[in-house]
């Protein structure tokens, strides 16, 4: 009997269930100090603190509702994020802090013929499956935009990659049985607006996306039940695409006749209908899409800005990288500022939509400060850009990123 099915067992399952979920989402008495995310725009110090519920030491960027970015340092060990380091990401405050398990239920209606209203117990007992995801916020980075952008002033660590296990949302949509001329599935979770006449937080996917092999309802992260700030009980999982689809506490699932022209998919977290999600700083009135796939990235994460290393050799350089919604195929350095670029070795392939590690040795010409830059290629060729892109949601930046370090003969 593993895990997950003792989650359906009472008593044990309700309090395996619940543990550490009722706790009060409040920043915690012990704070441990500050951590400066060099961002450009504004006051980039941020608190970190432990405590919250199911996490260890995170950046805070938000309580209500609560924001928590992954230190960068947690993403230089292994390629999955650990549940209690994984950023957190809600867009209203009205969040329930415990879920009575028994009572839970996930509907289905709309058009299908019959709709329906499913306890934990039988959506465990379903076939399942598991697979290695980057959940990535659409705003990912965004404090880094110049000019400075509304919105959460976050720096790389909105991310975090899991081995997602669940049940295929196609699986659950055929019990109910989709009606012919179907068009998109909208789905909401347990939260609720915290204004009077706001909008309820809701995402929509086209049919034949949600009908595809790999979009999940997971109440699994990386051999354990979600957390309760990352969705727990359910939450959906949409690999390759940003998280703002990756929908938390996931309790409705309506399939509509047409497609969705509510609040949140036809006015927010649309990108411009250009090359790159790319317009001149202070644009406006140009068409936009609703955001989508996700786009290559890589990382530095064994060297911080500013570092002062030894004079070496060998400098070992190493980090993660992301196809976005495919592989990653090659990950290349440069030290001399975009002029020449060296292949970097790559660690194990765990799936074509999670992180990779990659790793290499740079020589210094000598000692001084110098900038290491660091760019993706995934399995479709599309390459990192070396030009930021700008756009008035600070959405889907992705340009080769930089850090400069310093290497001295006496350190």
């Amino acid at each position: 009997m593993d895990l997950f099915d003792t989650m359906i067992k009472a008593p044990l399952g309700r309090r395996q269930l619940l543990a550490g979920a009722a706790a009060a989402l409040a920043v915690p008495a012990g704070a441990q100090g500050l951590v400066d995310l060099r961002l450009p725009g504004g006051p980039s110090s941020r608190r970190l603190a432990a405590g919250f519920p199911g996490k260890g030491e995170m950046i805070v960027q938000r309580v209500h509702p609560p924001l928590l970015e992954t230190p960068m340092e947690v993403f230089d060990g292994d390629v999955f994020t650990p549940n209690d380091r994984f950023f957190v990401r809600w867009h209203w405050a009205d969040m329930p802090s415990a879920v009575d398990v028994g009572s839970f239920r996930l509907t289905v209606h709309g058009c299908v013929r019959t709709p329906l209203s499913i306890g934990l117990t039988q959506i465990l007992r379903m076939p399942r499956i598991e697979l290695a995801a980057v959940n990535q916020c659409s705003g990912n980075s965004r404090g880094l935009f110049e000019p400075r952008v509304p919105g959460a002033q976050w720096a790389h660590g909105a991310m975090g990659n899991a081995r997602w296990l669940g049940v295929r949302l196609r699986d659950v949509l055929d019990q109910a049985g989709v009606l012919p001329g179907a068009a998109a599935v909208r789905f909401a979770g347990l939260d609720g607006a915290t204004v009077e006449g706001a909008p309820r937080f809701e995402k929509a996917l086209a049919i034949d996306h949600a009908r595809s092999d790999e979009v999940m309802i997971a109440f699994g992260m990386n051999g354990e039940q979600l957390p309760l700030l990352n969705g727990f009980p359910l939450r959906l999982v949409v690999p390759g695409w940003y998280s703002t689809y990756w929908v938390k506490m996931l309790s409705d699932i309506e399939v509509l006749a047409a497609p969705d022209d509510r609040y949140w998919m036809a006015k927010a977290y649309r990108i411009p209908a250009t090359p790159g999600a790319d317009v001149a700083p202070g644009a406006r009135d140009f068409p936009t899409v609703p955001i989508g796939r996700m786009t290559p990235r890589s990382f530095i994460t064994g060297l911080r800005e500013g570092q002062v290393v030894p004079l070496r050799p060998a400098i070992p350089v190493g980090g993660i990288a992301l196809g976005g919604d495919t592989g990653v195929a090659k990950v290349e350095l440069s030290a001399d500022g975009g002029r020449s670029w060296q292949s970097a070795a790559l660690g194990p392939d765990r799936g074509k939509y999670g992180f990779r590690r990659w790793d290499m040795e740079v020589t210094p010409a000598g000692p001084g400060a110098m900038t290491l830059l660091v760019r993706c290629t995934n399995d479709a060729g599309e390459v990192q850009p070396m030009k930021p892109i700008w756009n008035p949601g600070g959405f889907m930046r992705s340009n080769v990123e930089a850090v400069t370090i310093e290497v001295r003969s006496d350190a």
